[in-house]
């Protein structure tokens, strides 16, 4: 569980809506230290492979904006080739 602003957040819920970001491969949420939330959700993401164009990290957060509510939406997405 993340907690930011006072609000609990799931992570499993946050990688629920990246996976149906139809780019989206592998997706994991963490919690990262904020000084005035206290946390943050952070995502890390995996593309599949072969695609013919990649998304952005502000395509991925804008996505997320539009499926749920604006305390969850990760504030950053770091793209790897295949999470741990």
């Amino acid at each position: 569980i993340i907690i930011t602003g006072g609000e609990n957040v799931s992570s499993v819920e946050v990688e629920t809506v990246l996976y149906t970001n139809p780019a989206v491969n592998e997706a994991a949420v963490v919690a990262r230290p904020d000084e005035f939330w206290g946390e943050t959700p952070c995502a890390f993401v995996s593309l599949k492979p072969g695609l013919t164009r990649k998304p952005t990290e502000k395509e991925i957060i804008e996505d997320c904006k539009k499926k749920m509510p604006h305390y969850m939406v990760p504030k950053t997405v770091t793209f790897l080739e295949e999470l741990p």
